[in-house]
């Protein structure tokens, strides 16, 4: 019996859907997230940068536009950064996995095989 494995998903991200496929290919059935509609809150989103082992920052897709408009370059506050991450869930890098209190970045997708097979 595998535990529970959830993929926070962007159907129009080709890395996303291909770690989701990845996933689906090792017989788990995710629960998929489709954070852009259901976006983390701040306490799931420290709860999952401390399960990456990374800043907010890491998890930031810093070439998005509301990242420049939001002017995050210069915020050293990961209270801030998250915050703005609950808010603008388009900021949140994807996919991320989570399963068994450990969470991956799906980038490249085949890192998500490594932690689902654990």
């Amino acid at each position: 019996m595998h535990s529970t494995v959830t993929i926070w998903h962007n159907p129009r991200c080709g890395k996303s859907r291909e770690a989701l496929k990845l996933i689906e290919k090792e017989g788990i059935a995710p629960d998929v997230v489709r954070y852009l509609d259901n976006a983390p809150g701040e306490a799931e989103l420290r709860a999952v940068l401390k399960m990456l082992g990374i800043g907010a920052r890491d998890l930031m897709r810093t070439k998005e536009a509301i990242y420049k408009e939001l002017g995050l370059k210069d915020v050293t506050d990961e209270a801030a950064l998250i915050k703005a991450m609950a808010e603008h869930p388009k900021l949140i890098e994807r996919p991320v996995v989570i399963t068994n209190g450990k969470a991956v970045i799906g980038r490249p997708p085949e890192k998500v095989v490594d932690l689902v097979k654990a």
